[in-house]
């Protein structure tokens, strides 16, 4: 029997719509201060890790992108749990809250050359909060949309990483702004901190329309049942790897494209500010587009568009690397950037519905935060580090496509297993 048959009613109280604008606005926040992070890393570089060359200073600083994900299962864990006791509405007020304070240290913490090794020490502090912050985050916001109404999980929940393509336009309009608008004396003095502030100014906003939420779970009924926490790694060890295993492409992908604008200023002989509009055009794209495919994830079931885009990614990876890399031009990144950024976008969009499915509503944000956490942290965050790595390993610039195609293989495994596991809707 089809598990969309068996779903129960959309929860009373408050809009479809305004719990997809309230739940976005926070998401789009904390995911915003994670990517802006990655997008500023060559000036980060050399304020917080000086080196005798800039080869390692930016692999430092890669590295600590990488290290702050390693948290987020710890973060996913105990968040989680929350969210499956407490209920979706006060883990993510949490996050929110956590994630602000950190974003207040990074914009105001000294450099290298005024405090020392103080600087990295506060720097690296302050995102291992964001990373825990934001493990909890994806499992209690997609677990909230995914609920609301079960009839259109797909489209709801794919507003999940549709929230953080917003995040992205905000950190590329930031870069691109800032990059074409300051000097570089300006950006590296003061400029590169504006976005961190940023965050701070909408954090409030985001905080108090989440308070409006309605909740979409029984809490007592939640407190009075065994731990989410030993129920999951129980009951649903499989279901926990396959559900780990569908993010990594996206993971990837993601933060793949993230490292474009570096790959273009420091391998491609391409401007900074250029790269950063390609980014901001590929981000606006992926907002578009993930919505519309967890759409018709509604109408045609979660696998097909995950499958045929997973394919995709691993066949042309190689081939648009070289073309890019033989050559390199502002319009041949366009084409490769986007590309690569519309085929994310048509794997992630049926990826939050589908890994709520494989849930029990009463583990749901745990098994959803954690499997998304452990995916991010050993494969997604680290992969501009990964890139770095393999672009010094080999001398080549079209090494970063290699660790895409083990991504689509590994992603494209988890949806056979997934596929052969079922779906858990009908208990939600």
């Amino acid at each position: 029997m089809d598990a969309r048959s068996l779903q129960p009613a959309p929860t009373a109280g408050s809009s479809k719509h305004g719990d997809i604008v309230a739940v976005s606005m926070g998401n789009a926040l904390d995911w915003f201060e994670i990517v802006v992070y990655g997008y500023f890393a060559g000036i980060i570089s050399t304020l917080f890790f000086p080196a005798d060359t800039p080869g390692i200073s930016l692999l430092l600083t890669f590295l600590t992108f990488g290290v702050t994900f390693v948290i987020r299962p710890l973060g996913a864990v105990v968040l989680g749990a929350y969210a499956d006791r407490h209920g979706r509405k006060s883990a993510i007020q949490v996050s929110i809250i956590m994630m602000a304070g950190a974003s207040a240290t990074i914009a105001v913490v000294p450099d290298y050359h005024s405090i020392g090794i103080l600087a990295p020490i506060i720097l690296v502090s302050a995102r291992m909060v964001q990373g825990f912050a934001v493990g909890g985050e994806f499992g209690s916001a997609t677990a909230f949309l995914a609920e609301k109404d079960a009839s259109r999980r797909g489209y709801l929940a794919s507003w999940q990483f549709a929230s953080q393509g917003v995040a992205a336009v905000l950190a590329t309009g930031f870069g691109f702004a800032i990059t074409q608008g300051l000097t570089e004396a300006q950006i590296n003095s003061w400029g590169w901190r504006l976005p961190f502030l940023f965050g701070l100014l909408i954090a409030p906003v985001g905080y108090y329309i989440r308070r409006r939420l309605i909740e979409t779970m029984d809490v007592r009924l939640a407190r009075s049942g065994p731990s989410p926490v030993a129920a999951l790694f129980g009951e649903h060890k499989l279901r926990l790897a396959a559900a780990t295993g569908l993010i990594v492409l996206g993971s990837v992908a993601t933060y793949t494209i993230v490292f474009m604008p570096t790959l273009a200023a420091r391998h491609l002989g391409l401007t900074a500010s250029n790269s950063f509009a390609v980014a901001l055009l590929t981000a606006s794209i992926q907002v578009v587009v993930v919505p519309f495919v967890g759409l018709l994830s509604d109408r045609w079931g979660r696998f097909p568009i995950s499958v045929l885009s997973a394919l995709a990614i691993a066949v042309i990876a190689v081939p648009s690397f070289v073309w890019l890399v033989g050559a390199p031009s502002m319009e041949k990144l366009l084409l490769v950037q986007v590309s690569l950024g519309v085929l994310t976008a048509l794997y992630v969009g049926a990826l939050p519905a589908l890994m709520a499915e494989l849930f029990p509503a009463r583990m749901r944000a745990t098994g959803l935060s954690v499997s998304y956490s452990v995916a991010v942290a050993v494969f997604g965050g680290f992969a501009p580090f990964i890139a770095v790595w393999l672009i010094e390993a080999t001398g080549s610039a079209v090494a970063p496509s290699y660790y895409l195609i083990l991504a689509a293989v590994v992603s494209l495994l988890a949806l056979a297993a997934a596929h052969r596991l079922g779906s858990l809707a009908e208990q939600a």
